[in-house]
């Protein structure tokens, strides 16, 4: 009886030390080793976990960075170049260089030029809005207005207008993480490449329906009418599906396409003011 204690005590630590020796070769049988360079990486990345990489946050990303065996596709945008040039060096691989970009809104459809016929009373929620009706207004393409975008937005780049019951942009907030663009369930918000001074020009609309029906669900719809295209000297303008686009990379930014537009559906944001017609007289008089 009084051996029942120690030999007690001693089973179970011979158990103990049994698995604990188990344990250690199982352990060695599977470890994993992982490259170092994953944490300089990721010690170098913005931590912003936006997913912008296309990778669910900056972790996954680093360890993406060393496992390739290039560079060529991989992009950190909010860390931009700067990031991917150091990321490159600790690899000893070259950084792709990619054009920064920036968040545009492609629709411009206000309360002045498009009119509310209906009054949605559900779920303050665009996505929602958008799987049970066309909208508040006959534009079916145009934007529902209750802030998915705004609420996607880790940057705090986007604000809601609530007169124009539009999203605004920063632009000296976005960091082109697309976060927006994925949360915008009629595809309307969309990067595109950023200019010097942050010039921006292009088609502030997303409808396909035909000319009459779009101009009558919305005064400044596009209407496919191709005189931006016709004037166009650098290729950058195409239609399809009754819609103007612009391709921001071929785009000379020389605005004659905005002043060609009979709608006004062509933007232009920070460009220096026009000259007047009588302005331009005066200097070829004077030229």
């Amino acid at each position: 009886m009084s051996l029942t204690i120690p030999l007690t005590i001693l089973s179970l630590s011979l158990l103990a030390f049994v698995s604990a020796v188990i344990l250690y070769f199982v352990a060695q049988k599977f470890k994993v080793i992982e490259d170092p360079r994953i944490d300089e990486i990721q010690a170098i990345l913005p931590a912003a976990n936006c997913g912008g990489c296309g990778f669910a946050g900056c972790r996954n990303f680093a360890e993406a960075l060393v496992g390739a065996d290039t560079l060529e596709n991989l992009n950190c945008p909010v860390g931009g170049i700067a990031v991917m040039t150091a990321a490159g060096n600790i690899l000893g691989k070259t950084a792709p260089v990619f054009d920064p970009l920036i968040a545009v809104i492609k629709c411009n459809g206000t309360a002045e030029f498009r009119s509310r016929t209906s009054n949605y009373d559900g779920a303050p929620d665009c996505r929602i809005a958008h799987n049970l009706y066309i909208g508040d207004t006959d534009c079916s393409y145009g934007c529902l207005g209750n802030g998915d975008c705004v609420r996607a937005c880790t940057f705090n780049a986007i604000n809601m207008d609530y007169e124009t019951m539009l999203p605004v942009i920063m632009d000296n907030k976005c960091v082109a993480c697309g976060l927006c663009v994925k949360a915008c369930p009629r595809n309307l918000i969309e990067l595109r490449k950023r200019a010097k001074k942050e010039k921006k020009l292009y088609v502030a609309c997303s409808s396909c329906g035909k000319g009459g029906t779009a101009r009558k669900a919305c005064k400044v719809a596009c209407i496919a009418c191709s005189k931006c295209l016709q004037i166009c000297e650098s290729g950058a303008i195409t239609i399809n599906n009754y819609l103007a686009y612009i391709d921001a990379k071929k785009c000379t930014l020389c605005r004659k396409c905005v002043t060609e537009c009979p709608t006004g559906s062509i933007l232009e944001f920070n460009f220096p003011p026009r000259k007047l017609k009588s302005e331009l007289e005066t200097a070829s008089i004077s030229g």
